[in-house]
Order: structure tokens, then C-alpha cells, then sequence
């Protein structure tokens, strides 16, 4: 399984929640979206750990099985498609969200989140 993480599924990952090490270990490919990592390194910057939580996440990207999945033209149809449907069905979510939801269906992966919002975009994958 192709498995993109949100910034909670990351940070569940980092606390060693059992559930989360286990899909982790089980994926075959670990994708992060972009607008993931700016939300982590906000966080990081806001908080008081923020130059050793910067070197795990430079560590946990370096590994092999390890993507950043980067926006590009086809990401764009994408959000705009998903930003319609969303407005269309009244239902709202913050763009970050929307622009990693474009970058998971566009990637073909499942998406790992704690993040009610995404269960308004029923086509797309996520756990």
C-alpha cells in the first residue's frame, strides 16, 4: 500500500502509537504531502522542540521507502475539482486539506488521518 500521511498520522507515528508504527511498517511506499510538511515545520517553529523535531523529520525523510509528493499542474485540476465538488455540497475544509487530498488521489494512495474533514471527499481513500 501507497500510505500519504497527515500531519496527525505523523505526529500519532512520532509518539510510537501502536496502530500508526504498524500501518507505517506495513506500507510500501510512506508518502508526504507538501502542505504536510509545512504544517509540521509550523509546528515545530511554534513550539518549544522545534530544532530536534526538525532533525527527526529530516531523518524520517531521508529514508528510502520515504516520498515528499510535491504539487504540480495536474495536482491544480485536481484541487480545483475537489474545491468545486466541495463548495457544490456545502461542505467546506480548510485548504491545506483540500490541496492534500488532490496530491493523495493524484499519487493513487490511501490516506492515513484522524481529520473528520477528509470523509467529505467520499472518492478518497483514506484510514
Amino acid at each position: 500500500m501507497r500510505l500519504a500521511l497527515d500531519t496527525n498520522a505523523y505526529r500519532l507515528m512520532m509518539d510510537a502509537e501502536a496502530r500508526a508504527v504498524r500501518l507505517v511498517k506495513l506500507a510500501e511506499r510512506i508518502l508526504i504531502p507538501v502542505p504536510v510538511l509545512a504544517e509540521l515545520r509550523f509546528g515545530f517553529l511554534n513550539g518549544t522542540r522545534g530544532r530536534e523535531n526538525e532533525a527527526t523529520l529530516i531523518r524520517f525523510l531521508d529514508q528510502p521507502r520515504v516520498e515528499v509528493l510535491r504539487c504540480d499542474e495536474d495536482t491544480t485540476v485536481r484541487y480545483a475539482e475537489l474545491k468545486l465538488q466541495l463548495k457544490r455540497q456545502g461542505t467546506p475544509i480548510p485548504i491545506n486539506d483540500v490541496w492534500i487530498a488532490a496530491l493523495v488521489l493524484q499519487h493513487g494512495a490511501t490516506l492515513f488521518t484522524r481529520d473528520t474533514d477528509f470523509e467529505r471527499i467520499p472518492q478518497l481513500p483514506r484510514i
